[in-house]
């Protein structure tokens, strides 16, 4: 789609919880656009919106009040399991199975009918800083860092249009998280977008076209200079 048009736009999108210390309201009538081919870093205290945000342009949740639009196309017209293939949500837990690392690689494409070589799988994994050889490892012998970066590596089998990433290098040494950042930027320079939840201001300079702080609700976002 062209640049000029926003590829995803929130517009005085409310969100409100019930809790046992009473009534919380995570975001508050915030109007944003995110362009196409960016990254965008998300900043915060604990709490303040970023996970919900994340969850409402995922539409494991809908806003109660104000609309969320993609490719110019309310979220509540898409239907959801398309939706998700192309705005896809990578948790900062990493959700995988009790098997190898090859069969977690494999299963969102076998959901499709499809499926992928050994070599293509290699080359997920050293786009993530991993060597063919954990092809036949079992997840349960992996630590977390690793997990993590097969997780990432999973997501990006589906190619997915947006990237919405909550704390992606939250387990990950330097070397591994400059790599991450690093693949993340050639994914912008194809064409791209990617979300990036962080609390670490030094990264979100170093990966973010813009960032935007969440606090009290509100929603303040600050360009960065390239």
């Amino acid at each position: 789609m062209p640049k000029s048009q926003p590829l995803i736009e929130l517009r005085e999108v409310t969100k409100s919880y019930d809790s046992p210390e009473g009534r919380t309201t995570p975001l508050k009538e915030v109007s944003a656009v995110i362009p196409p081919e960016s990254v965008i870093a998300l900043m915060g205290p604990s709490g303040t919106g970023k996970s919900t945000l994340f969850r409402l342009l995922n539409r494991l949740e809908d806003p109660d009040h104000g609309s969320i639009t993609y490719k110019g196309k309310p979220l509540s017209e898409w239907d959801p399991i398309l939706l998700r293939r192309e705005v896809h949500y990578v948790f900062q837990s990493a959700v995988l199975f009790p098997k190898t690392v090859a069969d977690n690689l494999n299963y969102p494409l076998k959901l499709q009918g499809k499926s992928m070589s050994e070599e293509e799988m290699a080359r997920l994994l050293e786009r993530v800083g991993l060597s063919k050889s954990y092809l036949t490892r079992s997840i349960e012998k992996l630590s977390g860092g690793e997990k993590q970066r097969v997780h990432l590596a999973r997501s990006l089998s589906l190619n997915p249009h947006v990237l919405l990433l909550d704390e992606p290098t939250a387990s990950l040494d330097p070397e591994s998280t400059e790599r991450i950042e690093q693949e993340m930027r050639c994914y912008r320079e194809k064409g791209h977008t990617v979300l990036w939840i962080t609390h670490q201001p030094e990264q979100a300079r170093r990966i973010a076209d813009q960032v935007w702080h969440l606090e009290s609700g509100h929603l303040r976002q600050e360009e960065m200079k390239r």
